[in-house]
């Protein structure tokens, strides 16, 4: 434990809120400790694999696992709020729990420590097996009877005739012969190749097209013949993209991604280009350089190529090197203030449409011209914390939508790289990212220098991760549930279906579940969660991910198989979908109120003996109270002035996370570098690695002498105490004076010493888990403007407007003591809504 005596005084500029009025007595020293909870279940499964039938605690989303799929998906594709669902409704609201579950289709496994790839199975063309009620897909938990002719859905019991290519006898258990040779019968995730009936529609005609693609447009509702996922880069070449220098970092950062990255663009990439105008070009291999022609109407945009538009990457690849060299001289001599965003996505849209693909736009300014034109904004801090703030999170122009809408429906996905000085109403034009499944990445007031080497990552992640595209999800639950709501960046046209552009290895999102009836507790409830996609290679599957749940209808076993990393990420969810809707201050009112109503619900049903004075927290959430404070010190949901376009990507960030990055990104992992023991991150005789342990996220924890790194998963900070010593400093930065170390480091240097060794292993080990490297900053104590964002991630300490970990504890301590002293809820006449905050 660090010592106490040496605690460093809170900077003056991370100001906080303290509690009101009289306090409970919490030994600070015993309140939970969101670290030890993950170590310790860290150190549960270092030498265990988790096993998925039914019955088993699951390990946390931080923990580092590998699970067998016995017929139940791993806890990487499907996480749920509690792994014994309530029987009844009545059971559910006592709880508190909200019934959710949290899917990630397509989480990476660690093949190298053991775990299966996901089987891949062509059943030919009469495609897989499906119920004849609910449609639901042959799995594991489905049963066989009238002698293996027919099988009984275990999502809706329906009875279905098995056809006569698939039929197998019967055991004396009633188990197929072929059991254990149908995959889809013993795994809980498995890709099925699925025939042309599958294969993704056109979408029905426009009256007025908004576009005018590269092919005659196809019959409305046929089917297209699945292809190699195509590319498209799209370059704002506008006066501030020029100028910043954004363009030509843009481009070196494509052309490293393409030919110096392994695994790049494999179907084909197109270039386009806009300022006041669209540009095309042609990339045909027979060129020297590629060809430029120009759309002026940004009204009616239309593709003035066929041939050369779309280009192999190692066929072309003099011609898009060059390309790619001359874009930023190109446009340097004739700078066009205006930037047509709109239309330019609408020009990626009309080249891919048809075939479906990606689109990956470098923007630096805020489009003013063509479709969606928006002009800049007033000051909206006049709008903080009024009524019309909510209206800072929602599209200024319908138009964002209807493109959004345009590409999903064609199958392709748009993510934003945003390299701006000025506000771009994040607002607007993500919202064309989020509807799609494509991501926003934030590079705000951009300098190559500093941001080039995280941007390229994020670049090449965006290029190598599993990527699928023209997706169609659905998820089903078994007689007694019904999904009430979706939430995460999707388009959704119908009640029960999402429309994707893209689905990528990052992307989550959450459904909520309501009970129609009650469920029997000596039975399992069913998920079944169907994505029907086109890999990256042109093949279209559907990846079906099936879980089977106990039922409970005890009110303890509810709270003892609950899962908090699940019902963290599903309230930060619901929360920041809130945000276009509800005052911010309401959401933070409602997130504490929740927290506490969880807590209430343990205490009534589960520990009723106990004196109201008494503050008893559930083992499964135990840390509930860190995080929910953690989530309302986030950059989406905190309540000192931040601007729009920063909560809006925020927001953007926390709807498509997967658990545990986000887990990871509330309650950031801290390191006291200065105390690595000499062993740590460094191989063994054996070639095994140890990771260093982490510690808590406050400056009560922390010494002056110390140099601490902290990580929230998009930046990485350095802390520099006054007092470290001239040694450390030259063991990592090669300098022996705090004075000369250069703050606007973006990496460590490789230097020969133990613990520059120790630090690049962690930091490397950390880079190959996520897939990319966030952004360093160096943050001297009393120095650097960087401190800001260091003490921004104490979130124990009182910050960001909010309270410190201790008084918030006080606080909910307050609101449970209330409600069970005086009767009624959290919410009801007898809390202390509006007084915290």
């Amino acid at each position: 434990m660090y010592a106490h005596s040496a605690r460093i005084p809170q900077p003056p500029h991370s100001a906080g809120q303290s509690f009101k009025g009289l306090r409970t007595a919490i030994d600070p020293s015993q309140i939970p400790s969101p670290i030890e909870s993950i170590e310790a279940d860290q150190e549960k499964w270092e030498n265990e694999r988790y096993l998925t039938l039914p019955g088993n605690h699951v390990p946390l989303s931080t923990t580092d696992h590998v699970a067998i799929d016995q017929g139940n998906s791993s806890p990487k594709f499907i996480r749920v709020s509690t792994w014994n669902v309530p029987s009844t409704s009545s059971l559910a609201s006592q709880c508190e729990i909200p019934v959710a579950a949290i899917i990630q289709p397509f989480a990476e496994l660690d093949y190298n420590a053991g775990e299966e790839a996901v089987p891949v199975l062509d059943c030919g063309a009469s495609g897989p097996a499906r119920c004849g009620g609910c449609r639901g897909y042959v799995n594991p938990w489905c049963q066989w009877v009238a002698g293996g002719t027919r099988w009984k859905c275990n999502l809706c019991s329906h009875e279905t005739a098995v056809e006569t290519d698939y039929f197998s006898n019967l055991d004396a258990n009633g188990l197929r012969l072929d059991h254990l040779n149908r995959p889809e019968l013993t795994k809980g995730t498995v890709d099925f190749i699925v025939p042309e009936e599958y294969w993704a529609r056109n979408p029905p005609l426009r009256l007025v097209p908004s576009y005018h693609s590269v092919e005659p447009p196809p019959p409305s509702g046929s089917t297209r013949e699945p292809r190699p996922m195509r590319t498209v880069f799209a370059f704002d070449v506008s006066a501030d993209s020029v100028q910043s220098g954004f363009l030509e970092s843009a481009c070196r950062i494509v052309k490293a991604a393409l030919y110096e990255e392994p695994g790049r663009a494999s179907g084909g990439v197109a270039i386009v280009s806009f300022d006041a105008s669209l540009h095309f070009y042609n990339l045909s291999p027979s060129l020297d350089q590629g060809h430029m022609l120009v759309v002026p109407d940004l009204e009616e945009i239309f593709v003035p190529i066929r041939e050369g538009i779309f280009a192999d990457i190692t066929e072309s690849r003099h011609v898009i090197e060059n390309l790619l060299d001359a874009l930023p001289h190109r446009f340097a001599e004739d700078l066009m203030q205006a930037s047509c965003l709109g239309s330019a996505i609408r020009g990626g849209l009309a080249t891919l449409a048809g075939s479906g693909g990606q689109i990956i736009v470098f923007q630096a300014t805020l489009p003013t011209i063509g479709a969606g034109a928006l002009q800049p904004r007033l000051d909206e801090s006049t709008l903080y914390d009024t009524d019309k703030e909510k209206t800072l999170f929602a599209p200024r122009d319908t138009v964002w939508t209807d493109i959004g809408a345009e590409c999903a429906e064609e199958g392709i996905g748009v993510s934003l790289f945003l390299g701006m000085s000025k506000f771009v109403d994040v607002g607007s034009i993500g919202l064309v990212a989020a509807m799609t499944g494509g991501q926003v990445f934030f590079h705000p007031r951009y300098e190559a220098a500093r941001e080039e080497t995280c941007m390229l990552s994020e670049v090449c992640r965006v290029l190598t991760r599993q990527t699928v595209y023209s997706c169609t999800m659905r998820v089903r639950c078994s007689n007694g549930l019904r999904i009430s709501n979706h939430y995460g960046n999707f388009n959704q046209r119908t009640p029960t279906e999402l429309e994707l552009g893209v689905v990528d290895a990052d992307q989550a999102i959450s459904v909520e579940l309501q009970h129609t009836r009650t469920l029997d507790d000596r039975g399992y409830a069913y998920l079944q969660c169907a994505l029907l996609h086109t890999t990256k290679d042109g093949e279209r599957r559907v990846r079906t991910i099936n879980l089977a749940l106990q039922v409970a209808s005890l009110a303890g076993t509810v709270f003892r198989y609950a899962d908090m990393d699940a019902v963290v990420s599903h309230l930060a969810r619901e929360a920041v979908s809130q945000l276009s809707s509800r005052k911010l201050a309401h959401i933070r009112e409602t997130l504490t109120e929740k927290c506490a109503s969880f807590l209430l619900g343990y205490r009534r049903n589960c520990a009723a003996s106990s004196a109201p004075s008494q503050l008893i927290l559930p083992e499964a959430f135990k840390t509930l109270p860190v995080y929910t404070l953690a989530l309302l010190k986030s950059k989406s949901l905190k309540a000192r002035n931040v601007t729009s376009d920063v909560r809006n990507h925020h927001a953007h960030r926390i709807l498509s996370m997967g658990v545990r990055s986000l887990m990871h990104h509330l309650y950031p992992r801290m390191l006291a570098i200065h105390d690595l023991d000499d062993t740590t991150a460094l191989p063994d005789a054996n070639g095994r690695i140890s990771w260093p342990s982490h510690m808590r996220d406050s400056y009560v924890y922390m010494e002056a002498h110390g140099i601490y790194l902290i990580d929230n998963e998009d930046m990485v900070v350095l802390w520099i105490g006054q007092g470290a010593a001239p040694q450390l400093l030259s063991d990592l930065f090669g300098i022996d004076d705090i004075m000369n170390l250069d703050p606007h480091l973006n990496g460590l240097p490789v230097l020969d010493s133990r613990l520059s060794t120790q630090v690049r292993n962690i930091l490397t080990h950390r880079q190959l888990q996520r897939g990319y490297t966030p952004k360093m900053l160096i943050a001297r104590q009393n120095i650097d403007a960087a401190e800001i964002e260091f003490s921004d991630m104490l979130v124990e300490d009182q910050n960001n407007a909010a309270m410190s970990y201790l008084d918030y504890l006080c606080l909910i301590h307050k609101q449970i003591n209330a409600a069970l002293t005086n009767g009624g809820s959290i919410s009801g006449p007898s809390s202390f809504r509006g007084s915290p905050w």
